[in-house]
């Protein structure tokens, strides 16, 4: 009877945390609409961010939590609003690396804050929970 009680505590632990991630995920989402990103076109935006270079799109992906296929698409169209550019690996020909463009860097800059509020707001309360 323990066993199954522990079993249960799991997996509504579980179930708080993807409940958290939708509802916050959610937010996200809506808080930056308004400056025409979604939460996935900020993390890779983040990303690019937190490095002074370009990062592969291997490593990118290390970081998201996304496809292969869908970080591609969503970095042709970052780079389609002239938020990122994209070039040739001097070290690897086969490799792609992305960089955030002034336009990106600036949106990022502008966004940021409005991302760690929501973060903020939505943890808090998940901790509460």
């Amino acid at each position: 009877m323990a066993a199954k009680k522990a079993e249960q505590a799991l997996v509504d632990q579980w179930r708080d945390i993807l409940a958290l991630h939708a509802r916050t995920q959610c937010e996200l989402d809506r808080a930056l609409h308004q400056h025409g990103l979604c939460a996935s076109d900020f993390e890779v935006l983040d990303v690019l961010a937190d490095g002074a270079c370009a990062y592969r799109v291997q490593e990118i992906s290390e970081r998201v939590h996304l496809s292969q296929s869908a970080l591609s698409r969503l970095i042709a169209r970052l780079e389609k609003d002239g938020l990122v550019e994209r070039g040739m690996c001097a070290e690897d020909r086969r490799g792609v690396k992305v960089a955030l463009t002034v336009k990106g860097r600036a949106l990022h800059g502008e966004v940021l804050p409005v991302q760690r509020a929501v973060l903020t707001r939505m943890l808090a309360v998940g901790q509460a929970g």
